[in-house]
């Protein structure tokens, strides 16, 4: 059912040619393509999106991130990561995309394209395009998650330089809503996102502490998007090390 309210290399180099010094940074490679999709716990056809998500996360050119809505939550069942946010964020896609409304669940592929997110076919072939992008090298180190933005080799319109917390993986067993009964797989799930600021294409440097982002966040992604909430032009993920969980408790999970 759905519900209506819609390249190119990221050089993650290793930071030990960077002033802030050595430590753990992603490895150079093509920049991924970013897939947020739009989704709710309370949506009874966002199960096969989700779950196509759950694929996509385990291949290293593809960045995806489920945006949990909260507009679903009317109909008996709060979904526990929906965000006001990720509302937000959404409706400003139907603003730049040109769309008549918004909807679950629903992709928009690197901000430019949206696609209905249980549509393997369409999304398929649009991941298979290729893309440019701009040069992003994302560390963490001593308590902070380090971001250094290079000029790009071409000329940039202004952009904005995101950070987004997102949960790998939990497990949710649905009591109520349109999902009553069942226990639901879900990938990628983002527990915060924020601007870090504007970026004019000269060289940059970011910062944000560790300590800023939700505990149960399990991994960190930038995204460098032209202002507007355009085209994503640049992004890079990167493992968040936190203490490990007790045995038998490393996917979250939640009866409700």
């Amino acid at each position: 059912m759905l519900r209506l309210s819609r390249s190119n290399w990221v050089v993650a180099a290793a930071l030990c040619c960077l002033s802030v010094g050595a430590g753990a940074a992603t490895n150079a490679a093509p920049r991924p393509a970013v897939v947020e999709l739009f989704t709710s716990e309370g949506c009874n056809s966002c199960p096969p999106a989700e779950a196509y998500v759950g694929e996509l996360a385990r291949r290293h050119d593809v960045l995806p991130l489920a945006f949990h809505v909260d507009y679903w939550d009317d109909l008996g069942w709060r979904d526990r990561f929906g965000l006001a946010q990720s509302v937000k964020r959404q409706r400003d896609y139907a603003r730049t995309l040109h769309l008549a409304t918004v909807y679950t669940p629903q992709v928009v592929i690197d901000g430019r394209d949206d696609y209905l997110g249980s549509d393997r076919n369409a999304i398929g072939t649009a991941l298979e395009a290729s893309r440019a992008g701009v040069p992003v090298a994302l560390m963490i180190r001593d308590s902070q998650v380090l971001i250094k933005l290079d000029p790009p080799s071409h000329r940039l319109s202004a952009s904005e330089v995101l950070v987004v917390s997102y949960l790998r993986k939990a497990v949710s067993a649905i009591g109520r809503g349109e999902n009553a009964g069942r226990t639901l797989d879900e990938y990628n799930i983002v527990r915060s996102f924020q601007s870090l600021g504007r970026w004019d294409g000269t060289a940059k440097e970011f910062r944000i502490k560790l300590a800023s982002l939700p505990q149960d966040a399990t991994d960190v992604a930038i995204l460098v998007q032209s202002t507007g909430q355009g085209a994503i032009i640049g992004a890079a993920t990167h493992p968040i090390a936190r203490r490990p969980a007790p045995l038998g408790q490393s996917v979250p999970r939640f009866t409700g």
